[in-house]
């Protein structure tokens, strides 16, 4: 190909990539129609404007998994349905997010990413009582109403125009909260009064468009150029590891092997756990549990699988004595793995393959406690 041909193909992709960057979604004007949608449901089925036509006033609110803001809010969009849908409203929350979007390090204060299936998951757990819709793939639907954060609200009379935008309220801490603005606004429509309130600003995570996943995999690639080493430890360093008494850190250890097929399998996922949390008070600790001779193989698996972490290899030949040094539970099979608190207490312990959805849930709940995020408190863990 010539090379004039090539440089005006690079000029247009810089440009179409410019372009993608600085797309403007105005917001849906007070007054306008009811868009129409077609989404899929957690529950099976495909949603839209018809199946809440019976409804007096139609509640649409954009939220999602990953953000702790939509989380903080979960328990009061439930009471907002339990209190309203009795008197003629019908509610309906979109997760807007383009889920190859999200960062791992965007979701260091979830257990939950905006997947489909995670979405599945987050309804279940947390006992929504409004069907939730996803709007990822594409994001049509979020582009018409322009959705700017979640959570993010919409209510339609029963003419079904557009009569109040904004927040739920005014603090995601509920304690902070002093203006009810969608509760307000839904007063004043049920009783056929303009609300005082039509319009407000919102707060929270951002809508992830779908434009953001080439600057994730950007992302990614940086992060798989970060070093890797390998230290030996003996049972003097694995019993100050398993103390954790100076860190003030959540730390997470990891006993494997190159030869271990569980630890080898779920190795990048265990990796994954380090990208989504160590911007926080959380560290990932790996410990091949292999001989000393074997460090450079244990060294090249480390390498080829980005594992940017603290890593460690057993540094004497007594396996037994190195076992018991690190915790004296464990039996000795692989993988292990312990989740160990600031105080040295230890808040998950699994000896086989990890559930790392209980593993994010043991793990979030803890940083929380140590720093909340944003000055707030922390987010209480959902009982199953």
């Amino acid at each position: 190909m010539p090379r004039s041909v090539l440089s005006v193909l690079l000029v247009f992709l810089i440009a179409a990539c410019r372009l993608a960057a600085s797309v403007e979604r105005p917001e849906l004007p007070l007054g306008s129609p009811l868009p129409d949608f077609k989404l899929p449901g957690i529950d099976g089925r495909d949603y839209t404007p018809a199946d809440f036509a019976k409804a007096e006033v139609f509640v649409i609110i954009f939220t999602c998994d990953h953000c702790p803001t939509a989380q903080a809010y979960e328990e009061r969009i439930k009471k907002l349905v339990t209190d309203y849908q009795p008197r003629g409203v019908a509610f309906l929350a979109i997760n807007p997010n383009h889920a190859e979007a999200v960062r791992f390090d965007e979701m260091g204060y979830t257990d939950l990413g905006d997947t489909f299936d995670e979405m599945k998951e987050r309804a279940a757990h947390s006992h929504f009582n409004f069907p939730y819709v996803d709007d990822g793939p594409t994001q049509a639907v979020a582009e018409k109403f322009g959705a700017v954060a979640t959570p993010h609200v919409y209510i339609f009379d029963r003419s079904r125009h557009l009569r109040f935008t904004g927040r739920i309220d005014d603090s995601e801490r509920e304690d902070y909260a002093r203006n009810h603005d969608t509760h307000d606004a839904l007063e004043a429509i049920l009783a056929g009064r303009e609300p005082a309130v039509t319009h407000t600003k919102v707060f929270g995570c951002s809508i992830k468009w779908r434009e953001k996943a080439a600057d994730n995999q950007r992302w990614l690639a940086k992060v798989a150029k970060e070093p890797v080493a390998l230290t030996q430890a003996d049972a003097a360093v694995l019993r100050e590891l398993r103390a954790n008494a100076a860190s003030g850190k959540i730390r997470l250890i990891n006993a494997w092997a190159t030869w271990c097929g569980p630890c080898v399998s779920e190795f990048d996922e265990l990796v994954e756990q380090n990208l989504r949390f160590r911007h926080r008070d959380f560290e990932l600790v790996t410990l091949a549990a292999q001989f000393p001779d074997e460090e450079p193989k244990v060294l090249k698996f480390l390498q080829d699988h980005h594992a940017s972490t603290r890593n460690l290899i057993f540094g004497t030949t007594d396996k037994y004595a190195l076992i018991e040094a690190l915790d004296p539970e464990w039996n000795g099979a692989l993988p292990h793995t312990l989740l160990i608190g600031p105080d040295g207490q230890v808040l998950y312990r699994e000896t086989g393959s990890i559930d790392f959805l209980a593993l994010r849930r043991a793990i979030v709940p803890a940083l929380n406690a140590i720093k909340p995020w944003g000055g707030l408190s922390p987010i209480k863990p959902v009982k199953g």
